[in-house]
C-alpha cells in the first residue's frame, strides 16, 4: 500500500475533517498544549494486522490541517509486528510519541480505521486457511464500503487473499443483469468480444448449464459459477475442463468459512466472497496513553 498516494491521503484527510479533529473541544479545555505523551496501540484479541501505515500519515495530515507546530512525532512498531502478521491478545502493535493533544484528537480515527482493516484481514485469513492445500485462491469483490475500497482491498491482501476487480473499469465481467438487459448471454458476449480493447479478457457469470454452454461456445476467457452448490460446481468444472482444460474458473455466491473448502475441492481456480469486506467484524483495539517527560 502506498500510504502517501494522493487517493489514500485524500481518504485519510477526509476522515479527520469528518471528526473535526483539529477542533477537539474537550482536549483543548483539559490538556496542557505543551504536554507530550506516549500512546500504545494494543490488540485486545488475536488478529491479523492491517493498517499500520495509516498512523504516521494521520499525524502528518493533522499537522497540515491544524497549521500549528506541535513538535516532533514518531511511530514505532516492533520488528515482528507488520501488516499481515498474526498477533495475540494483548500484544502491542506500535507506539506513538507526540503532543498529547494531537494523539487524543487522532485516537478514534486511527482506531476506527485499523479495527476495520484488521477485521477484514483476520476474516480473510480464516478463508485462506480453510482452503489450504487445494490450490484455490480466495478473492474479494466490489462489496466494499464506499470511499474505503482501496483500504478494504489492501486488508484482504494482508489476510492472504487476492483482489478481484478494483473498480468497474478494471476488467470486463458480464453478470446476470447485463445478460437480462442485453438480450441474452450469446448476444451480450458476442457484443463484448467484438468491442473489447486489445488484450482485454472477458469473464462471464453463469447460473445454469445453458448459460455455461453459451459462455464456452461464445469464447469467454473466464467462467464465474454463480450461486451453485458444491455438487453443481463440480459438475460444471468437469464440463469446462473437457472443453478447455486451462480456462480459469471462479466460484462465487453463498461462500462461507464453513463451506469454502467444499468449493475448493471441486477444482475451481478462484473463490470470491463478498463477506470478506461486507461482513467482517471489527477487531477490538485500544490505545493506552500516558504522559511523557522530555
Amino acid at each position: 500500500m502506498d500510504w502517501k498516494s494522493r487517493r489514500v491521503q485524500a481518504l485519510l484527510e477526509q476522515a479527520l475533517i469528518e471528526d473535526r479533529a483539529t477542533q477537539d473541544a474537550t482536549t483543548a479545555l483539559t490538556i496542557d498544549p505543551k504536554l507530550r505523551a506516549s500512546a500504545t496501540i494494543i490488540a485486545k484479541q488475536a488478529c491479523v494486522v492491517s493498517g499500520l501505515g495509516c498512523v504516521p500519515q494521520f499525524l502528518d495530515i493533522f499537522a497540515r490541517l491544524d497549521g500549528k507546530s506541535s513538535g516532533r512525532h514518531e511511530f514505532v512498531s516492533h520488528p515482528e509486528v507488520f501488516d499481515g502478521v498474526r498477533v495475540r491478545n494483548g500484544q502491542a502493535l506500535g507506539v506513538i510519541r507526540h503532543n498529547a493533544r494531537v494523539i487524543l484528537a487522532c485516537e478514534r480515527v486511527i482506531l476506527n480505521l485499523m479495527q476495520r482493516m484488521c477485521g477484514i484481514a483476520t476474516l480473510t485469513r480464516q478463508y485462506v486457511d480453510a482452503v489450504a492445500g487445494t490450490g484455490a485462491i480466495v478473492l474479494d469483490t466490489r462489496k466494499t464500503i464506499p470511499g474505503l475500497r482501496m483500504l478494504d482491498k489492501y486488508a484482504v491482501l494482508c489476510g492472504g487473499g487476492q483482489n478481484h476487480r478494483l473498480d468497474l473499469a478494471d476488467g470486463v465481467l458480464v453478470k446476470n443483469n447485463h445478460i437480462s438487459l442485453g438480450g441474452g448471454l450469446d448476444v451480450v458476449l458476442a457484443r463484448a468480444i467484438a468491442g473489447r480493447k486489445p488484450g482485454q479478457k472477458i469473464q462471464v457469470e453463469v447460473r445454469n448449464d445453458l448459460e455455461l454452454q453459451q459462455a464456452l461456445d461464445g469464447g469467454a476467457d473466464s467462467i464465474l459459477l454463480d450461486n451453485m452448490t458444491p455438487k453443481q460446481t463440480k459438475k460444471a468444472v468437469k464440463i469446462i475442463r473437457r472443453k478447455n482444460p486451462a480456462l480459469p474458473i471462479e466460484a462465487s455466491g453463498g461462500i462461507t468459512v464453513e463451506n469454502i473448502r467444499k468449493y475448493a475441492e471441486t477444482g475451481v481456480n478462484f473463490i470470491s466472497a463478498g463477506a470478506l469486506t461486507h461482513s467482517a467484524l471489527a477487531v477490538d483495539l485500544s490505545m493506552r496513553i500516558t504522559s511523557e517527560l522530555y
